[in-house]
């Protein structure tokens, strides 16, 4: 390690507390799993309202700023040009900001809202039923949620790259709270805690798909040796990567996952029921537009019913606990973008890309129930991992499907971690963007290990909600971030108009 790393108490108290919280979630699964369980359920009920207002008002914010003449301010000095090209550049969006949660997601969420849906007049598996189903799941996975990302990303690629400050997300809020080093630590410890409990879990859950998928298509048993061992690939696969640097290796895989998605769409687009594929497209962003600010503010304080507070509010609230991983890797890669071109990408192109996805996915396994009189909605009910493969029965070449699925799965889950081990480098290397190989390597082990212990112990659900709880803190955070960054450009406005007089 170097030497920042060896100073930064970041370091060395995130990776106590994460230690911390493994020993007991492997040794008291149950006690740790209700305890999390309780303090998210009441971070929920007690704090929704706040979760959906401030979501709500990222987006106004992001919208209002790219459109203002500050969104002609590079990310960077004036002339410099893009990093990456924009292919290159959306296919490691779309890899770090929960390209592998879609391909679960893109079945499962509209099938689940079609089996049980969100509004208890609608009937259950009726005719609109499914187009509230597909309108939700674009909602879910639309600006709303890229807007959490956006707003950590464009705070600190603003500071990186135009003012040449360190990227974490404490030096983002000093013009609100100072230059206070304790402060400041426990912040970025906070962001470091949430990083890792996300990836780690999201890597145990990937690799019990994975498995899942597997007994599917070769009959491989569900095993936790079968578990260890894709996680040992897995490891081996992006320390490689990981080694080779964020121009090759992360690019490299964000290509392949890109052209990989776009393979499968058009496969299915073109298999499935185009034409009923098309309508729904439409009919969804309709319904999302017209929908917007009703989902974005919807609560049932007169009912009692959990529906929004079980999705719409979990889904802010794991968001908000990605966001400083998803968040600082987006302002990496996004050198040289334009404020207004940066959300673009991030807002506009990318929920376009998911929502054509659960149309493509989520229509075709809708239209079988609907059309043909399967049963994909009950199944997905009974294992909500069976999701895409159960789809996939009633389509063309389904075991070649299934294969290049669990190969995409696979590589999503290897970019994600790979650029999780950089991030978790840059954060605990007081910002550097060149972290140490040791250093990688070291978040590399812990994460892979984390969620091997977990899978041993069976306490991923648990962990995972405890993740989450870091959610209400950082909101808060995030608020002041874009605070914080609204005073800066105002700031930064005013003395380039100085210096031109």
């Amino acid at each position: 390690m170097n030497k920042s790393t060896w100073n930064n108490p970041v370091f060395y108290v995130s990776a106590f507390v994460v230690f911390l919280l493994v020993i007991i979630g492997a040794t008291l699964p149950n006690r740790f799993g209700a305890v999390a369980e309780k303090l998210f359920h009441f971070t929920t009920i007690y704090f929704g309202w706040f979760y959906l207002l401030a979501v709500f008002v990222f987006v106004v914010f992001l919208i209002t700023l790219s459109l203002s003449k500050f969104g002609k301010i590079k990310l960077g000095a004036t002339q410099t040009k893009p990093e990456y090209s924009f292919f290159t550049w959306i296919g490691m969006l779309f890899s770090a900001g929960f390209g592998a949660g879609l391909v679960f997601w893109g079945v499962a969420e509209p099938m689940s809202h079609f089996f049980k849906t969100p509004f208890p007049e609608v009937e259950a598996m009726s005719e609109e039923a499914a187009r509230v189903a597909m309108g939700y799941a674009f909602f879910h996975w639309g600006v709303s949620q890229w807007s959490v990302f956006a707003i950590v990303g464009l705070v600190i690629a603003y500071l990186q790259f135009r003012k040449k400050r360190r990227g974490l997300i404490s030096t983002s809020i000093q013009p609100i709270i100072g230059k206070n080093k304790f402060i400041a630590d426990t912040v970025d410890s906070l962001a470091v805690i949430a990083t890792v409990m996300g990836v780690a879990t999201s890597l145990g859950l990937g690799i019990l798909q994975m498995n899942g998928g597997l007994k599917s298509v070769f009959d491989v048993p569900t095993s936790i040796w079968v578990q260890m061992a894709i996680a040992g690939v897995m490891l081996i696969t992006y320390l490689i990567s990981s080694s080779t640097g964020l121009d090759r290796g992360i690019k490299w895989l964000s290509n392949i996952n890109l052209g990989l998605c776009l393979l499968l769409l058009v496969f299915v687009f073109m298999a499935g029921p185009t034409v009923f594929i098309l309508n729904t497209f439409v009919l969804g962003l309709g319904d999302y537009f017209s929908n917007f600010i009703g989902y974005s503010l919807r609560l049932t304080p007169y009912t009692g019913d959990t529906w929004v507070r079980e999705w719409t509010i979990f889904y802010w609230a794991w968001s908000t606990a990605w966001s400083p991983f998803v968040g600082a890797f987006i302002a990496r890669v996004s050198r040289g973008r334009s404020i207004r071109q940066y959300v673009l990408g991030v807002l506009v192109v990318s929920p376009a890309i998911a929502c054509i996805w659960i149309a493509a996915f989520g229509g075709t396994a809708v239209y079988n129930d609907l059309m043909n009189g399967t049963s994909i909605a009950e199944a997905v009910n009974a294992d909500i991992a069976v999701a895409l493969f159960e789809t996939y029965q009633h389509l063309p070449m389904t075991t070649i499907l299934s294969i290049l699925s669990i190969f995409l799965i696979f590589t999503f889950l290897v970019t994600s971690a790979d650029s999780a081990t950089y991030i978790l480098g840059v954060m605990t290397s007081r910002g550097s963007l060149n972290p140490t190989l040791v250093t990688k390597i070291v978040w590399g082990l812990l994460i892979t290990a984390i969620a091997v212990v977990l899978l041993l112990a069976g306490g991923l659900e648990a962990l995972q909600t405890a993740s989450l709880i870091s959610a209400l803190p950082f909101t808060v955070i995030l608020l002041l971030m874009m605070a914080s960054f609204t005073r800066m450009l105002s700031k930064g406005e005013k003395k380039a108009e100085q210096d031109k007089e």
